[in-house]
């Protein structure tokens, strides 16, 4: 938690990855993506940069493969010691989901460079006593699940990991968003910085786009279509309900999905 003060003390970078290879024995990693967060991660603790990272906690892991004498794979959970890697921290947020609460805890691990950097990373997790049974296991699988599964997990990544970090008490200058996975957290930051009504005049000029703009930076590890989630938006409207008018995501994303 020392990590985390001494953030407090100045204005961060907060790296969002749905994936971070950080060690084998945390294994919430499935290649590429996960390899390149993790070496943002160590670079920025190598210059000691003021930077969080934010992920999920994948508490089943991606999966582990094994080869039958026929020759076919048969895909396993891995289940891994959290508590012997992780620290718990008391800080909870809430999101909406499908319309119920949904409360978000965290763990952290710090990322300990040779030349005396930090990055302190955390790992959201759905899996309280508190949640409903379909809830709890929304942070259980990296990848795991159908479309609706998936954009629940965006939903905890972007929307619940932008609240940690205010529960937290940090300052972000610059949200860095690698791959679209935590997209959601440019929706929470326009609900955040909404203009007043009576300010603008207009209802859709209540939506500061531009700042938010200014406020996030995007790399892509995966530049072909295939690689990025779209959602109808009848499925958005049943998950995420009202939480943005329909014709500002329209705008922002395109008339046919999400």
């Amino acid at each position: 938690m020392d990590s985390i003060k001494n953030l407090q003390k100045e204005e961060i970078i907060a790296y969002f990855s749905m994936e971070i290879a950080l060690i084998h024995e945390i294994p919430t990693y499935s290649g590429g993506l996960g390899v390149l967060a993790g070496d943002t991660v160590r670079a920025a603790a190598d210059f000691a940069i003021p930077f969080i990272a934010v992920t999920l906690l994948s508490r089943k892991g991606y999966f582990r493969q094994e080869i039958t004498p026929e020759g076919w794979q048969k895909e396993f959970p891995i289940i891994w010691d959290v508590e012997k890697y992780l620290e718990p921290l008391e800080h909870q947020v809430q999101v909406t989901i499908s319309g119920r609460t949904v409360h978000v805890g965290a763990w952290l691990y710090n990322w300990k460079s040779i030349s005396g950097g930090i990055v302190p990373v955390i790992f959201l997790d759905t899996n309280l006593d508190k949640n409903a049974e379909e809830d709890r296991n929304i942070t259980d699988f990296l990848y795991g699940g159908d479309r609706e599964y998936r954009l629940k997990q965006e939903i905890i990544l972007g929307i619940g990991g932008t609240r940690m970090l205010e529960a937290l008490g940090l300052n972000v200058r610059k949200y860095h968003i690698n791959e679209g996975h935590a997209a959601f957290l440019t929706l929470e930051l326009l609900n955040k910085n909404k203009r007043r009504l009576e300010e603008v005049w207009e209802e859709d000029k209540i939506w500061d786009i531009d700042l938010v703009k200014n406020f996030c930076v995007f790399t892509t590890h995966t530049p072909v279509e295939a690689g990025h989630d779209k959602f109808s938006y009848d499925l958005v409207k049943n998950v995420l309900g009202e939480y943005i008018p329909l014709s500002i995501l329209k705008k922002l994303a395109g008339n046919d999905v999400l």
